[in-house]
């Protein structure tokens, strides 16, 4: 089996993914969950773990996040067969990891990983099952949906009380950025700025600090050491701070019903995908959620339809639309 999970942003392709990983565990197989982001793994394997814990069903992680001991040991186990689902990020994809009885691979957020990645995937043991989870497939795997050549299942319905995210597309303003964080923050919640490089993050920081110097801002990216990204986010979804400054490490699939308020910087930078999955961190619970996509401009005949395209769709279930018309765009 080779089938494509293609629901929108929060519609429960997670609950897909759990049940019919436990459906292979008790059937006597292995499974292994890839995510492309430490913090998705890291939120994947709390979940998973959370979820079976009446169970008899061992639940383990991989990720640079792991440290080598634990990592060590959870590599025996896999090997020994007495881990039933492995959790983790590229990591899993090392030459050192072997399964005893592998029958299920799930890849989460498909569109963030390389046509090697997925080929390595399906290599990982003969006849495995691979489930392929995604709102925005890129334009290779909606053809091949398309074509037949994957099987294609699509969840259009969405969550009771959840209402679809406002979204503005617009020059920089930081008059509107401020009010956006205030409202935001005056009505108990909190707010994503997401930034394209790790270089603009000091400039946008002191641009925040200035407007907004009674207002607790804490940053995070891809290159920090992972100590300090384990203590970063459990203190922001704690409540503790009130902003987010982060790189596009936060696209993928975090679950924060607390923030509904979300501010890009350049979203011309960001492909179309990218800006969809981003908008879909804000608008989990039910709130009213508002997305703010700045640009500086001067924008790229591609970048405008991206945008153009983000502001057009903003009711809830676009996704599959969404990739179709990147499909477009891009061309097969």
């Amino acid at each position: 089996m080779d089938r494509l999970v293609c629901g929108d942003v929060g519609f429960g392709k997670t609950e897909v993914a759990m049940r019919a990983a436990f459906l292979a565990v008790m059937a006597g197989y292995q499974v292994a969950v890839i995510a492309p982001t430490t913090l998705l793994a890291r939120q994947h394997a709390h979940n998973f773990t959370e979820r079976f814990a009446g169970f008899p069903i061992r639940v383990g992680a991989l990720s640079r996040l792991i440290n080598s001991s634990t990592a060590k040991k959870v590599k025996q186990e896999l090997e020994n067969g007495t881990l039933d689902i492995i959790v983790g990020t590229h990591a899993l994809l090392a030459k050192d990891i072997h399964f005893k009885n592998l029958g299920l691979v799930v890849i989460d957020e498909e569109q963030h990983f390389g046509v090697k990645h997925k080929e390595k995937l399906k290599a990982l043991q003969s006849g495995v099952h691979v489930l392929t989870l995604t709102a925005t497939p890129i334009p290779r795997t909606l053809q091949l949906s398309l074509a037949g050549v994957r099987h294609l299942s699509v969840i259009a319905t969405p969550p009771v009380d959840r209402l679809a995210v406002k979204t503005y597309v617009m020059p920089f303003d930081p008059v509107v950025m401020k009010e956006a964080i205030l409202r935001e923050h005056f009505r108990g919640g909190q707010t994503f700025v997401v930034v394209p490089r790790i270089s603009y993050m000091a400039e946008v920081y002191e641009a925040l600090h200035t407007l907004l110097p009674d207002i607790k801002i804490v940053q995070a990216h891809g290159q920090m050491p992972a100590t300090q990204l384990e203590k970063i986010m459990p203190s922001f979804t704690a409540g503790d701070y009130d902003v987010l400054l982060a790189t596009s490490i936060i696209e993928s699939g975090l679950d924060l019903p607390a923030v509904n308020t979300m501010i890009v910087y350049r979203a011309d930078m960001f492909g179309l995908a990218a800006l969809y999955q981003l908008r879909g961190r804000v608008g989990r619970g039910k709130q009213k959620a508002y997305a703010y996509l700045t640009t500086d401009g001067n924008l790229s005949s591609n970048a405008r339809k991206s945008l153009e395209v983000m502001q057009k769709l903003d009711s809830l279930g676009a996704g599959f639309m969404l990739a179709s018309h990147d499909l477009d765009i891009r061309g097969a």
